[in-house]
């Protein structure tokens, strides 16, 4: 269609006249399309089905011998479960978190726990010191920035670059001590696939802040969610902010919530010690402790990382013909 603006009137015309039929044609077919973003398909639920006669009305003990039907097992969760997500967070498992479904409700209450209390390394709670600010890389997610909205943070974009944010844009916005912290989503990120380099991964790691508390919302999302043959390994942000001497700087989080159930996943967090210590201690006051059946049934499915790598293959192989479907009609019509 690139030659319009050269045809006649009457070309233009009988161009509208096909173009209506073959709208008319769609509508007669009476297509019901789902096109909510980052919905699974109900063929990728079906492909955990089987975790839903899990744990089973007799298995019923952890590793460490707990009822998983009763209270106890402390805030972070089971271990075996931490474990299934080791490897993608980077992360031990005394370091890592596993909650109920939802990674955003993590990232929800790291924000409020530190508007209320502060962060480690911090002089005070962020509400005390605002107006505070977050860095958001453009294009990004809109319920990253709804949380920033809700709770009167300032917003400023960032460019992105093909391999990550405008790092020399970042490190002169961070300078400034209002600047408290920097959503991220490092790998596959919507919609431009996105994905950090070594040296953006490196650099968000050394860079110094003008705030001693600033953190990384370092939202991995899609850590396992690989397309191709092709799996993409994304620096490690601990080791970067670690090597860059700030330790407590990065928030990671995951989940399962499109490698399982959408609704009824696991969600992860990750961080350092001292981090990790504060988010416990916050997160005892709103819960005795997250669904551990719910953990024991991914555990007894998955088993590990391998199990997780093997169902995302299933995924891949539903995925990967739409995905060539799409870029393929597109391609030929635009």
């Amino acid at each position: 269609m690139s030659d319009l603006a050269n045809r006649s009137t009457q070309e233009l015309s009988e161009l509208r006249e096909q173009m209506l039929r073959e709208y008319e044609a769609l509508r007669a077919r009476g297509l019901r399309l789902d096109m909510t973003r980052g919905k699974p398909s109900p063929e990728q639920l079906d492909l955990s089905m089987a975790m839903l006669s899990l744990p089973g009305n007799r298995d019923i003990t952890t590793e460490s011998g707990e009822d998983a039907r009763n209270y106890g097992g402390g805030s972070q969760g089971l271990p075996e479960a931490r474990a299934l997500f080791a490897d993608a967070l980077g992360a031990p498992i005394d370091q890592i978190l596993v909650g109920n479904n939802s990674s955003l409700a993590l990232m929800h209450d790291c924000i409020v726990f530190a508007l209320l209390k502060g962060v480690p390394g911090g002089r005070a709670s962020w509400s005390e010191e605002k107006p505070i600010s977050f860095l958001c890389p453009v294009p990004g997610y809109d319920r990253h920035f709804a949380i920033c909205e809700e709770y009167g943070i300032h917003m400023i974009p960032v460019p992105l670059t093909g391999e990550g944010p405008d790092m020399d844009v970042v490190e002169r916005l961070v300078a400034d001590p209002s600047v408290k912290g920097m959503w991220c989503v490092p790998q596959y990120s919507n919609p431009t696939g996105e994905i950090y380099s070594d040296e953006a991964v490196r650099r968000l790691g050394a860079m110094r802040s003008g705030a001693s508390d600033f953190r990384l919302f370092w939202d991995n999302a899609y850590a396992v969610h690989h397309l191709t043959d092709k799996s993409h390994k994304l620096a490690n942000i601990f080791d970067a902010c670690a090597t860059g001497g700030y330790p407590d700087r990065p928030f990671v989080f995951a989940s399962t919530s499109k490698v399982t159930f959408g609704g009824a996943g696991l969600g992860f967090f990750a961080s350092s010690t001292a981090n990790m210590r504060w988010f416990v201690a916050r997160m005892s006051r709103r819960t005795i402790g997250p669904d551990k059946l719910n953990q024991l049934r991914h555990v007894r499915f998955l088993r590990d990382s391998d199990g997780v790598r093997k169902l995302m293959d299933q995924h891949r192989a539903l995925l990967l013909p739409k995905f060539d479907a799409v870029a393929g009609a597109l391609a030929a019509r635009l």
